[in-house]
């Protein structure tokens, strides 16, 4: 059993899918894991934490957009080296071999071999502590049924492929 540490509670009693966000244009991009979520369907309304030192946050109050790459089970190499990885000095995409295509309706790359890309134009912000909570409108996705999602609980991953009845 897990004891009850508040210190404990985001890593051990929130399971979410492993974001992989990308952000700015041209030679000056990023990308990093993240948190996010629908707060609505209906229109396609999403939320997102990023870190107020991060590069990735930079290029958001630059650009307005970002794009929410849903991991895949065969990316689980790259969101750990996204997620220990921080700093402007470096391009990730050209560091780890990240392939991208164009997205269609925002200016940052889409990361491919993704479950799912969600392309986000930025409503408004919330600063929280040493986060940035964005609020955000979807302008376009697209889904990889041929991929299986990917899920962080515990300190792990896991794969979310099997139904549940």
């Amino acid at each position: 059993m897990i004891k009850n540490k508040k210190k404990d509670v985001s890593r051990v009693s929130l399971p979410c899918p492993v974001i992989l966000l990308s952000a700015g244009t041209g030679e000056k991009q990023d990308a990093m894991t993240a948190t996010a979520m629908f707060v609505s369907e209906e229109p396609p309304l999403v939320v997102v934490s990023v870190g107020k030192n991060s590069f990735s946050h930079e290029l958001i109050e630059k650009t307005g957009d970002f794009v929410l790459n849903v991991a895949a089970t065969d990316q689980v190499k790259l969101a750990k080296l996204l997620g220990a990885t921080h700093g402007r000095e470096m391009n990730k995409f050209r560091q780890f071999k990240i392939g991208i295509e164009k997205a269609e309706s925002v200016a940052p790359p889409v990361i491919k071999g993704s479950f799912s890309r969600l392309e986000c134009k930025v409503i408004t912000s919330y600063p929280l502590g040493q986060y940035v909570l964005y609020l955000a409108a979807v302008s376009a996705f697209k889904v990889n049924e041929r991929k299986v999602p990917l899920a962080w609980h515990a300190q792990r991953y896991f794969s979310l492929d099997k139904e549940v009845k």
